[in-house]
């Protein structure tokens, strides 16, 4: 998969130049969008979403890895697609100055390390979405035979070869990517032919790391729905089975924002193939759009994490010490916050369906207390009131 540095180059060269022999001529945003607000306004959309990617990714990375109960399988899978997202956001930066300069500013050294960052988190992320979907299925239609291969150790072990996989893919993006001389652009450095090269490349990342993944991905639900329509007459659901429905349901919400935010590009660049597109200001706006989109992608992640997994959303208002002034707490939906005493209690009563595969109490998620809010020692029929530091 091209890197968003090599894709954006290439978004004049290698995918809108695909019939020119000048393919390694980059053509920048400032040359076609003339007026100097409209590139700040792109290096404000880029910042505003390099600072909310790279938070968002490293409050879900520290949650964790800070607190034990956080590290089930799907949590393993989560923390991978955490760190490919948050290597995927730190090119920002780089595109940002490349886009206002209209030249490579770093030299050839960091030209090869952000491409091939950029293009291995590309591929990581698509992988782990793969597994978590696999492990899915597994959870479903096979829970008995699959509990050994369903365990966190397991699952970093699989993180690990996945990893490894990305990087032989991204071998080429490290062995061709250059800063062009004549022009000073950060980009493909393709032997003749070098059109037929550029296609080569554009299908090989578009194969291998979206649309093969991407029909695994769906083979997978597909199995799943039918195994689920056919337990579906059973009277009742058991709290596990409703614990992994929650689970699943979190995994495709992730995919599908995926699937959305990364497909128009993949769209753009096959057409292009197919039909060289014009260069004017629409297909320009049109490309920096389906761009900007793959980088939303990475951000809208963690707020997922929050939204659709209460183990996150209270990991996350630990973290952040967030706490409502009635005297309730922010992660309990209107119940009183317990004693201290209740809090030490290694066995509480209150239970919740825990979305990271297994059946925990409110109290379980590894969350260690008295650092954010205290807890004031109270009569019966008085509130207990929470208080940030």
């Amino acid at each position: 998969m091209a890197t968003q540095v090599s894709m954006w180059n290439m978004s004049s060269s290698d995918y809108f130049n695909q019939s020119n022999e000048t393919t390694n001529t980059s053509l920048s945003f400032n040359e076609i969008l003339s007026d100097g607000d409209s590139t700040k306004v792109m290096a404000v959309i880029y910042l505003v979403v390099f600072v909310l990617g790279l938070t968002g990714n490293s409050l879900a990375i520290f949650v964790v890895l800070r607190y034990t109960k956080m590290k089930t399988v799907t949590n393993m899978y989560i923390l991978n697609l955490a760190i490919a997202d948050e290597l995927y956001i730190l090119g920002l930066p780089f595109l940002t100055t490349h886009n206002v300069l209209s030249y490579w500013p770093f030299g050839n050294f960091l030209c090869r390390i952000v491409m091939w960052a950029d293009s291995i988190s590309q591929f990581t992320s698509t992988f782990c979405l793969t597994v978590m979907s696999i492990d899915r299925y597994l959870a479903v239609v096979h829970p008995i035979r699959s509990a050994r291969l369903r365990r966190p150790r397991v699952a970093k072990v699989i993180n690990s070869m996945v990893w490894a996989l990305s990087f032989l893919l991204t071998l080429p993006v490290i062995i061709y990517s250059d800063v062009q001389p004549d022009l000073n652009t950060c980009n493909m450095s393709w032997p003749e032919p070098r059109d037929v090269w550029s296609t080569a490349f554009i299908l090989y990342t578009a194969i291998l790391g979206f649309f093969c993944p991407l029909l695994v991905i769906c083979l997978c639900y597909l199995l799943i729905v039918i195994k689920v329509k056919s337990a579906g007459a059973r009277a009742g659901l058991s709290k596990r089975r409703r614990s992994e429905k929650k689970v699943t349901r979190m995994v495709v919400i992730i995919v599908v924002v995926f699937v959305l935010c990364w497909l128009p590009f993949f769209i753009l660049n096959i057409i292009n193939l197919i039909n060289t597109l014009p260069e004017n200001s629409l297909v320009t706006g049109v490309y920096f759009l389906s761009v900007i989109l793959t980088y939303v992608n990475s951000c809208a992640n963690p707020l997922l994490y929050g939204f659709l997994s209460d183990n996150f959303k209270q990991s996350f208002r630990k973290v952040l010490c967030i706490h409502r002034v009635s005297g309730f707490s922010a992660g309990h939906s209107g119940r009183p916050r317990l004693s201290r005493t209740q809090q030490n209690n290694p066995f509480p009563s209150p239970r919740s369906f825990d979305v990271n595969d297994h059946v925990q109490s409110y109290q379980s998620i590894g969350l260690e207390t008295g650092h954010c809010a205290k807890t004031e020692i109270h009569r019966p029929g008085q509130l207990v009131s929470s208080q940030s530091i």
